[in-house]
Order: structure tokens, then C-alpha cells, then sequence
């Protein structure tokens, strides 16, 4: 199996203060955390439409991406960086909120469809490709189609968002696996634990 060297991780997330907070900016969050750990900055490129921060992940020059476009329109920034730096769809791991997961519960899959999130919509039809990673992070559903919306745009309670934070950090714990391609030596591990 040819083991790809992750080269671009994106964070999804919707930009502003009134969403910093809320479900489907789990993505931004775990961005931010792996920003920290690592004492990086952001910095803002608008040219590709993002916050963009280069870190060294296991030997690998890697760059973290938050598109500041909204969510919807996520793909904007992905392509735009992914093709000036002539990274391929199976270099990328995007991040998101996932509600089929509880949160704490943290998954990685390759390919596969988008199951009505915008972002991923948007990124699939702006790279021409599934193909990319994916880490989900569970926030769980609120059991209502109707109501999924405002549940995303929602905040997590306090115990659920400590949940959504372990998760963020189990993962990060098995970053270095990630981008060095070791995939399947990490779903292991996640799907094997909580």
C-alpha cells in the first residue's frame, strides 16, 4: 500500500466571533489546538481565501488551512491552496463536525460521500475528487432533520464539548501516523477506543 505523506490539513469552520463557539466549528478547533501545541500563528492569505499556519508534523512540512469563506464555500480556499502548492486530493485530510458520531468519539475514513455537509460538498466539486481524508468529529445528532440547522449552529453543552475537546486530542496524539500515511494503523486505534 502507498503510504502518502498528509501535506495540507483543513479545518472546517464558519469565520466570526458569533460562531467560534458552535458545533460545526469543530474543524477550526482542532486546527487551532494543533496551531498552539506547536506555537505557530496563523496568517492570513487572502489570495487563497484562508488562515494559513506551516508547522513540521513527524519530518513533514505540513500547512493547516481555515477557509474564511463560510462553509459552504469551503472548496474555495482548499483548491486554490492545493493546486499553487500542487498538492493532490490524497495529501489532504479536511476535519469536520460529524453528526452520526457522539461526541468523544472521533473517526478517519478516505473517500467516500458528503452526506449532506456543505463543506465537503464544496470541497468534492471544487477538487473534481473525493479522494482526500477525512478525520470526523462526532458532535451527535439531534434526531430531528428539521432542526439539524440550528443544531450545528448551536453550542454544545459544557460536558459535550469536553467530550469534543478529548477527541481533539486523542487525534492529535496519532498525528504523526496520519501524515506520515500510517492510515490504517490509526483507525485502528481511534475506532478502537470510546
Amino acid at each position: 500500500m502507498v503510504h502518502h505523506p498528509i501535506k495540507l490539513i483543513v479545518g472546517l469552520g464558519n469565520p466570526g466571533a458569533d460562531h467560534e463557539e458552535t458545533r460545526h466549528n469543530a474543524g477550526y478547533w482542532f486546527v487551532d489546538r494543533l496551531a498552539r501545541q506547536h506555537k505557530q500563528p496563523f496568517r492570513n492569505e487572502s489570495r487563497h481565501h484562508a488562515l494559513v499556519c506551516k508547522l513540521n508534523i513527524a519530518g513533514n512540512e505540513v500547512r493547516l488551512l481555515k477557509p474564511i469563506t463560510y462553509m459552504n464555500r469551503s472548496g474555495q480556499a482548499v483548491s486554490s491552496l492545493a493546486n499553487y502548492f500542487r498538492i493532490s486530493p490524497n495529501d489532504i485530510l479536511v476535519v469536520h463536525d460529524e453528526l452520526d458520531l457522539e461526541p468523544g468519539q472521533v473517526r478517519l475514513k478516505t473517500g467516500g460521500g458528503h452526506a449532506g455537509h456543505n463543506g465537503l460538498r464544496d470541497i468534492m466539486s471544487a477538487l473534481g475528487s473525493r479522494d482526500f481524508h477525512r478525520l470526523r468529529i462526532g458532535i451527535d445528532h439531534p434526531n430531528d432533520r428539521n432542526i439539524v440547522v440550528n443544531y450545528v449552529l448551536g453550542r454544545p453543552s459544557k460536558s459535550d464539548r469536553e467530550a469534543i475537546d478529548g477527541a481533539i486530542d486523542d487525534a492529535i496524539e496519532c498525528l504523526d501516523e496520519v501524515v506520515k500515511g500510517e492510515l490504517s494503523k490509526v483507525m485502528n486505534r481511534l475506532h478502537g477506543s470510546r
